[in-house]
């Protein structure tokens, strides 16, 4: 069986094909399908993002379709940016900008010292059957502080903001093998192939 990965990010393809590919033969990227459209995620969550985006692909491809959602959730923010983690600064938005507003904010909420900076990555892992219109799903997180700097160059996201609970470092201090062994897509994925 071959399945399809709704994104073109390397890292996630990487990831995903690294736990996955005992179970399919082959997983594409949307690249390789030469699939190129904008999914407007407006789900209220990283299960129902990741479900639109799984149901869209699936629907053109009609191949067994991966999709995930991640992102990250502040306890001083409410459990913002969650699910508009990867916007959080608007649009245009990248990294530095996401990372400079989310300290501003937790600026804004005087979150001073570490136990107000508590935080949390989570990510929803969809696998969605076209042929049976069923899906398995699994959610994964890996919690951590923000700090007030930088700290690491690897990484994406807030990688250089969080420091892991599990190693006493930054996801952007680590390379990807540790990071793999504590991340939130990590473990939602070991979930995932326990359901396979």
């Amino acid at each position: 069986m071959e399945a399809i990965l709704a994104s073109n990010n390397k890292h996630k393809l990487i990831e995903i094909r690294k736990y996955l590919s005992g179970k399919f033969q082959n997983i594409y990227s949307l690249k390789d399908k030469n699939i190129n459209i904008e999914i407007v995620e407006d789900g209220d969550s990283f299960l129902a993002n990741a479900l639109i985006k799984a149901k869209t692909i699936a629907k053109l491809t009609n191949l067994p379709t991966i999709a995930d959602d991640s992102g990250i959730c502040v306890d001083a923010l409410d459990g913002a940016p969650g699910i508009y983690s990867a916007r959080f600064a608007g649009e245009p938005c990248n990294d530095e900008l996401n990372n400079q507003k989310l300290l501003k904010e937790l600026e804004n909420k005087n979150a001073m010292d570490a136990s107000q900076r508590k935080a949390h990555y989570v990510a929803a892992i969809v696998i969605y059957f076209p042929d049976t219109d069923t899906y398995k799903y699994a959610e994964g997180k890996t919690y951590g502080t923000i700090l007030k700097e930088y700290r690491g160059s690897n990484g994406f996201g807030y990688d250089p903001l969080f420091l892991s609970d599990d190693l006493n470092k930054t996801l952007a201090e680590v390379d990807l093998e540790e990071k793999n062994k504590v991340s939130h897509r990590a473990r939602a994925l070991e979930s995932l192939l326990k359901q396979l």
